[in-house]
């Protein structure tokens, strides 16, 4: 099972996306979900994770700029990123927290240029 991440795109620098990402209920329904990016010559990292509850934390590299949420009724896991920064260029993942390997998608794109 592929977690299929969507909505990314070429954005200036300041300028807003919001990704998507849908999952099936068995992965969704009780598990602590995730947003992980990998940049060019980097190390995936997690960006902002967010539990069944709705508790959220975030990298400090985005925080008060990304805001992560779930909608537990449709299995889908956005996040909303303002501000965004050209260091914010990176291939962007859904997954679960802690990663399961077999769930890693194709991910989607965010390029930040001017």
């Amino acid at each position: 099972v592929q977690l299929q991440a969507s909505g990314g795109g070429l954005v200036q620098p300041g300028g807003s996306l919001r990704l998507s990402c849908a999952a099936s209920g068995s992965i969704f329904s009780r598990n602590e979900m995730g947003w992980y990016r990998r940049a060019p010559g980097k190390q995936r990292e997690l960006v902002a994770r967010i539990t069944s509850g709705g508790s959220t934390i975030y990298a400090d590299s985005v925080k008060g700029r990304f805001t992560i949420s779930r909608d537990n009724a449709k299995n889908t896991v956005y996040l909303q990123m303002n501000s965004l920064k050209p260091e914010d260029t990176a291939v962007y993942y859904c997954n679960r927290v802690p990663w399961n390997t077999s769930y890693w998608g194709q991910g989607t794109l965010v390029t930040v240029s001017s």
